[in-house]
């Protein structure tokens, strides 16, 4: 950390404890103050990995809609795009500097510290859904070993927390149709995280790019096969112009959620009250983020087959059940690293105990759906 970055962290400290909240100095001249000065907001500058036409903006407006009102004005948060600061992989280093004081992305756009970052979003499936591990994060031992991660092992400066459990990720696009672990052979694939190590493993080749870049890469021929997230991001930066066979349900990435970065000086100097409404805030727009994305990721699935011509497949179960093999595999290298066999011993005790209570309590969804609407399911 540079003098600078320290000097103008202590700055900004100096100015949060005295200034806008009312510290002892502060206190010392409040009647002489101008009103306007006394009220002035905090103002919270926080990037996303996302563009401004994504979705994941939408539910990033979402979380500053909730504490702003929340807070009664107290916090204004400066949202900004990918770019506007730093780059969509870069928003962690720019929360641990100051340059950011948050930032709303995901754990693997900082898998390049270390491959753990993945457990908090894109690693092993054991059973559970993405509603599963975000249980796991919060009430199974989760946070902690976040934290652990984080601050202990990689020093970092950032208070994390993670929210809206998203949908298991398609298998995404491809120009042809795949059925086989051997038509994968070759492909120039897009993912992050653990899921390059095991699609690379299945023998595609795989880059890692921030959603921005996938079209541009597919229009090159940098890849020729791709996955982002869901049908409404994937449908926005136009997913459906460079590949039309969209394949969903995999188990590449099926448990991430979004992770909710703060500088940890930031957050810390904030009054108490200040600091819930910035977690509890979280949580909320956790349960408006997953409504929004009901409603959009259905309506663009179907509007992605009626208007512009793409085939939506249902991925094989004999690729599903190399994805497992592969995991098998990569789970075994992975244990070699202490911290890794911790995480992971955590999560497969969790899923065991209450993955069972959610699959054996489940009716079968399927079987009703088709009783309505029989014949669309192809599963």
């Amino acid at each position: 950390m540079t003098k600078k970055t320290d000097t103008a962290r202590l700055s900004r400290r100096s100015f949060i404890r005295t200034g806008a909240l009312g510290g002892s100095a502060a206190a010392a001249t409040v009647l002489a103050a101008p009103p306007v000065l006394a009220q002035s907001p905090i103002v919270m500058k926080m990037q996303t990995s996302w563009s401004a036409s994504d979705i994941w903006m939408d539910f990033a407006r979402e979380y500053v809609d909730r504490v702003e009102a929340m807070s009664g004005g107290r916090i204004k948060i400066d949202l900004l795009p990918a770019g506007a600061v730093v780059a969509a992989f870069q928003v962690m280093d720019a929360v641990h500097d100051g340059v950011l004081d948050a930032a709303h992305t995901v754990p693997v756009y900082w898998y390049g510290k270390s491959k753990a970052a993945s457990f908090f979003g894109t690693g092993p499936v054991f059973g559970g859904s993405a509603t599963t591990m975000q249980a796991w994060f919060y009430q199974g031992g989760g946070a902690e070993l976040y934290r652990e991660l984080t601050q202990d092992i990689l020093g970092l400066n950032v208070i994390g927390m993670m929210g809206m459990p998203m949908p298991a990720q398609p298998f995404g696009w491809f120009k042809q149709e795949v059925n086989t672990v051997e038509d994968l052979n070759g492909f120039k694939y897009r993912t992050v995280g653990l899921a390059a190590d095991l699609l690379q493993s299945m023998g595609m080749s795989v880059a890692q790019l921030p959603g921005g870049e996938i079209v541009p890469a597919m229009e090159r021929g940098v890849i020729d096969a791709f996955e982002f997230n869901n049908p409404s991001s994937d449908r926005r930066f136009g997913a459906q112009d460079v590949a039309k066979n969209y394949y969903l349900s995999s188990y590449h990435q099926a448990s991430e959620s979004f992770e909710f970065l703060f500088n940890k000086d930031f957050m810390e100097d904030l009054p108490e009250d200040l600091q819930a409404i910035l977690k509890h805030a979280v949580e909320a727009s956790s349960t408006s983020n997953t409504a929004l994305a009901m409603r959009e990721y259905s309506k663009d699935l179907a509007e992605l087959q009626s208007d512009e011509g793409v085939t939506v497949h249902r991925t094989s179960k004999e690729i599903l059940a190399g994805q497992l093999a592969a995991w098998d595999t990569l789970i075994a290298d992975l244990e070699t690293d202490e911290f890794n066999a911790r995480v992971m011993e955590s999560q497969r005790a969790w899923t065991e105990k209450v993955a069972y209570y959610e699959l054996m309590n489940a009716p079968d969804l399927g079987l009703a759906y088709d009783h309505y609407f029989p014949g669309k399911l192809k599963l």
